[in-house]
């Protein structure tokens, strides 16, 4: 991770899920859920962004937004919200630009094989645009539990 607490998060403008494109720019005044995932439909994915998911109605009281991004393409995206019905905005970062400027695009190695691939990893960003709070080991039973709790303390 290269980003640090207090930093100023890096803008992005991706093409999301249903189409058209989110920004973080748009977004300056509220506070912003950025969260990072190797792949869609997948089982830890799946109960990450489940979880999210079920707990929306709390962030949404907070007036927080949260926004998933992996380099699925946005079809696999859409497929992925709708079996689940998940009440927040799926990003595609296909060319993997926001995953290098967010320091979560890196080596991994699995069964002896290294390859590049995203970590998983959530930003909490502050009204103001910095960031608040870094989660670069996602426990994934907690996850969003932890990220409601460091939301409410902004």
């Amino acid at each position: 991770m290269t980003l640090e607490i207090g930093s100023p998060a890096p803008d992005f403008t991706l093409p999301r899920d249903g189409g058209g494109e989110i920004s973080l720019s748009a977004l300056k005044g509220k506070p912003v859920v950025v969260y990072f995932y190797p792949k869609a439909d997948t089982p830890g994915c799946t109960k990450q962004a489940c979880a999210f998911g079920e707990a929306m109605p709390d962030f949404a009281g907070l007036d927080a937004t949260i926004i998933g991004i992996s380099k699925d393409p946005v079809k696999k995206l859409d497929k992925f919200k709708a079996k689940y019905a998940l009440p927040f905005t799926l990003a595609s970062d296909e060319q993997s630009d926001t995953c290098e400027r967010y320091g979560v695009w890196v080596e991994k190695s699995m069964y002896g094989r290294t390859y590049m691939g995203i970590q998983r990893a959530s930003f909490l960003v502050s009204p103001d645009g910095t960031i608040a709070a870094i989660w670069p080991q996602v426990k994934i039973a907690t996850h969003a539990a932890d990220v409601l709790a460091a939301l409410k303390a902004l």
